[in-house]
């Protein structure tokens, strides 16, 4: 082991050349992009320039080639360099100069006529031009860039206090609430008893709060999501037998397919919790809530379903119910955040939320998720519309779990 072993100074020498010679590599490789360096490209034009007005001199009946190849090469090497102002007006003056020199010995020479000289000043004008719009373009794009590093450094403050402040709040609201508990079991009045139950209630929503916050705030992170395998027919089911006993509503189980899905088990779980708890939040004991899992055409992102036939929502509000502390409702006593949850968790995994509601006929929520990684064709496990009683019903043929 002695032998093969290197000592922690040869690798670091080792790491250092190795990245040298990748700094070299890459510095040849800029080096022979187009248009090389801004110096190789204005003594290329220089030349070019001058070889076109020796031209001119030298052909007393053939000056037009020339002069335009200077102009065309001017324009063309001027959105690459986009000189300052100072320098392009010297060019300018120079390019106009020594043009118009070429042109007027012709006439001197009588084989132009004196007409011929206006075209330095047109040409001029049409290059003067294309340089304001190449500085307006310059300026515009200074502008966004700013623009957009203060929205990105806004967007990154505003994910940082609300993970800052939904952190801090989690302490002492547990210890509130623990304290509030412990007097609640010692409260032996009536009207003592309400109160304290009061504060646990609004303890408890501010609990949901801060976690949600934290939840939402994370999404954009790379390290939100923990991917894996999971089935999404089986953690309907699984959410359907936990929400059943906390609420008297008619539960059932819709189209219920086998897809399974790479997707973060427990932030979906999140998310399909505040779907239910807002379908128990909008429905009342007689009121049907349905769950449904739908797998789509191949190629198509698999579907999870939460209706139910409670209070609906108005149209004008369906734009904005993913809107963080929006909660339908005066009376309503959610936190305002289970449906933009809802929303972060569905982009994090590259799906979306979308919502069909009629006030008094229900709503309809669909989380959709990429392509499944598998799709087995055996037949839904529960039956279309089904009521949910008792056990979940299993498809006849179906593996015992």
């Amino acid at each position: 082991m002695k032998a093969i072993s290197s000592s922690p100074g040869s690798r670091d020498a080792a790491s250092k050349n190795l990245l040298a010679t990748a700094r070299r590599a890459a510095a040849r490789l800029v080096a022979l992009r187009w248009p090389y360096s801004p110096r190789a490209l204005d003594i290329g034009w220089a030349v070019f320039s001058a070889l076109n007005l020796v031209a001119m001199y030298w052909f007393a009946y053939w000056e037009t080639i020339p002069f335009h190849f200077i102009w065309i090469s001017l324009t063309v090497v001027y959105g690459f360099r986009a000189w300052r102002s100072s320098p392009t007006m010297w060019v300018l003056g120079a390019v106009m100069l020594t043009t118009a020199s070429g042109i007027g010995l012709d006439v001197w020479r009588g084989t132009e006529p004196p007409e011929e000289l206006t075209e330095v000043p047109l040409m001029a004008a049409v290059f003067a031009a294309m340089v304001w719009h190449a500085h307006r373009k310059q300026a515009a794009e200074r502008s966004h860039h700013i623009i957009s590093e203060q929205n990105a450094r806004l967007v990154a403050d505003q994910r940082q206090f609300l993970q800052d402040a939904a952190h801090q709040l989690r302490t002492p609201i547990t210890i509130a609430l623990g304290h509030a508990e412990l007097l609640a079991s010692n409260l032996t009045g009536q009207q003592e008893g309400q109160d304290i139950q009061v504060v646990i209630g609004e303890l408890n929503r501010l609990r949901r709060i801060s976690e949600r916050l934290l939840v939402i705030a994370a999404a954009a992170h790379p390290g939100f999501l923990h991917a894996e395998r999971v089935a999404l027919d089986e953690l309907t089911m699984e959410l359907l037998r936990r929400w059943r006993p906390t609420a008297d509503r008619r539960w059932r189980l819709g189209r219920l397919d086998r897809v399974t899905v790479q997707a973060d088990r427990e932030r979906l779980s999140l998310a399909l919790d505040a779907l239910l708890e807002n379908a128990v939040r909008h429905t009342g004991h007689a009121d049907v809530i349905q769950l449904s899992v739908i797998r789509g055409w191949p190629g198509m992102p698999a579907r999870l379903v939460v209706s139910d036939s409670g209070s609906g929502i108005a149209a004008d509000q369906l734009d904005l119910i993913f809107d963080r502390f929006r909660t339908g409702d005066s009376q309503s006593q959610g936190t305002g955040l289970g449906l933009p949850l809802v929303r972060a968790v569905a982009h994090a995994h590259g799906g979306d939320v979308t919502v069909h509601s009629k006030p008094g006929e229900g709503s309809e929520f669909e989380l959709s998720l990429p392509e499944p990684t598998s799709i087995w064709p055996e037949p839904p496990l529960g039956p279309e519309g089904s009521d949910e009683q008792g056990v979940v019903p299993r498809a006849e043929g179906a593996p015992r779990r």
